[in-house]
């Protein structure tokens, strides 16, 4: 009946695969064509309805179609054009074999008979993990209308490597029809829990297709093994912010850590405008893609791992505190809930690690002993070429008192005019002349930096074992 009228085959235009039977199974059905009569849509609806004992026999809608052309009397009669009634009297008519209509249709769909590549049985595994979370999101109230949440089935998956593995996901290179993806699998995501589905809201809510400061989240698939959920997220070709410190010191001026920073910096705005907290921005969680054509290369800095970094089940209580320990306030050890003052004391350790390209108490055992220091007043060293100015500003972001802290706001305000080199361009100018000075004779850089400390731990982790000993005293 649709075809009819719209003289092309349903779904012409997507691939005939395992996820267009999932949409179908969903309720996805073709779009209805404009200026067709409500009698004939209540009748195709019918007859598409997804509980088969609520379709009409084939005797009715023989009967219903007979009455619309052939009983003068019948009151429906006049809401079917002349068009329509030559294509339902083509169609009554029709032989045996009929000429195709020629389409350009997508390349995967199929209008032959074929054996499918997947099993009722795969099809109904999937569809229960999938309606079983959106029937989750869907108690959470408006969170099923407000994010657009796809469902990725598995099998269109090919994970290619793992790329990390920290305290509560692991993320993996892979491919999804060709395209390189990146895919976070959800340690303990069994059994999803609201706090859980709340953190997903804000990946979906902070991400800004304009500026995409914050990483993307294209869907949700599940491991079909292990059961656990699994995130996928847009692939960063330029791994993280620390791998690129790393690989990349020496040719990072002044200028490009000013523009780095502010790029981040625009990122943690959006965050804290949407009024999220991250809880566990650091390096590890800034990822670079490296854009290249024939005219120029262009870095971009995503924030992830936006409040995904905690467990996916009910193993934390409210109080408990997870992250990397250089990189977590001091007063959340005192027993404070993370801020977006928090946020911005993680800012301050980005820019110092920007300064060095390492890693801020690398050398020293992340302990209760580092944790102590931390609350009484230790920073890492500021190096020699950092800018007063940007040494200041620093300084604010790790202050002590939360409330001393600038805002994400007020941050990306001043490294937007920095990067923009006005009138701090001479004392941005002088650093850099220091800068390649000292890395000249070994004395900046992550090569000079001593050997990292076998429990420096940068892996997002719980603390309770940590913040709970009794040599430190709040």
């Amino acid at each position: 009946m649709w075809e009819f009228t719209s003289k092309i085959p349903p779904f012409n235009d997507k691939a005939h695969d395992l996820q267009l039977a999932l949409s179908i199974c969903k309720g996805e059905r073709p779009k209805i064509i404009e200026n067709t009569p409500q009698c004939y849509i209540d009748l195709m609806k019918k007859c598409w309805d997804e509980d088969p004992l609520k379709r009409p026999s084939s005797k009715e809608v023989l009967n219903i179609i007979e009455n619309w052309i052939f009983s003068p009397g019948y009151k429906k009669i006049k809401d079917i054009n002349e068009e329509l009634k030559s294509n339902i009297m083509e169609f009554m008519n029709a032989p045996i074999e009929h000429n195709n209509i020629i389409v350009k249709s997508h390349p995967k769909a199929c209008y032959t008979s074929h054996l499918l590549d997947f099993t009722s049985e795969e099809l109904n595994e999937i569809l229960e993990d999938s309606q079983g979370f959106f029937k989750f999101l869907n108690e959470l109230d408006y969170r099923s209308t407000k994010l657009k949440i796809k469902w990725i089935s598995y099998s269109q998956i090919k994970i290619l490597n793992k790329i990390a593995e920290g305290g509560f996901g692991i993320i993996y290179k892979a491919l999804i029809n060709g395209d390189v993806v990146a895919i976070k699998k959800v340690l303990n995501s069994q059994e999803l829990n609201k706090n859980f589905l709340n953190e997903l809201e804000s990946l979906y809510q902070c991400y800004d297709s304009k500026f995409e400061h914050i990483i993307k989240c294209h869907g949700v698939t599940k491991d079909p093994i292990t059961k656990e959920f699994m995130f996928i997220m847009k692939y960063a070709n330029g791994g993280d912010l620390h791998n690129y410190l790393q690989k990349n010191f020496a040719e990072i001026t002044w200028k490009k850590k000013l523009h780095i920073l502010w790029r981040i910096s625009d990122g943690l705005q959006t965050i804290h405008e949407k009024d999220f907290v991250h809880r566990d921005f650091h390096s590890g969680n800034i990822l670079v893609e490296i854009i290249e054509n024939d005219s120029c290369k262009i870095d971009q800095y995503l924030i992830g791992d936006l409040g995904l970094s905690q467990p996916a089940n009910d193993i934390l209580h409210d109080s408990s505190i997870y992250g990397v320990v250089p990189y977590i306030a001091p007063e959340i050890f005192k027993g404070v809930k993370f801020s977006k003052s928090s946020d911005i004391y993680c800012m301050g350790m980005i820019m110092w690690e920007l300064t060095t390209g390492c890693k801020p108490f690398a050398n020293v055992e992340h302990d209760a002993d580092l944790i102590y220091k931390i609350i009484d007043g230790k920073r890492p060293n500021i190096t020699y070429d950092t800018p007063e100015d940007f040494a200041n500003l620093m300084k604010k972001c790790w202050n002590p008192d939360p409330k001393k802290r600038p805002s994400a706001t007020g941050v990306c305000e001043i490294f937007n005019s920095w990067s923009n080199m006005g009138m701090d361009a001479k004392c941005f100018n002088q650093a850099e002349e220091i800068r390649l000075e000292l890395m000249k004779l070994k004395m900046l850089g992550p090569d000079f930096n001593e050997k990292p400390h076998p429990n420096a731990i940068y892996t997002s982790r719980l603390l309770s074992s940590l913040t709970g000993s009794p040599s430190i005293t709040f």
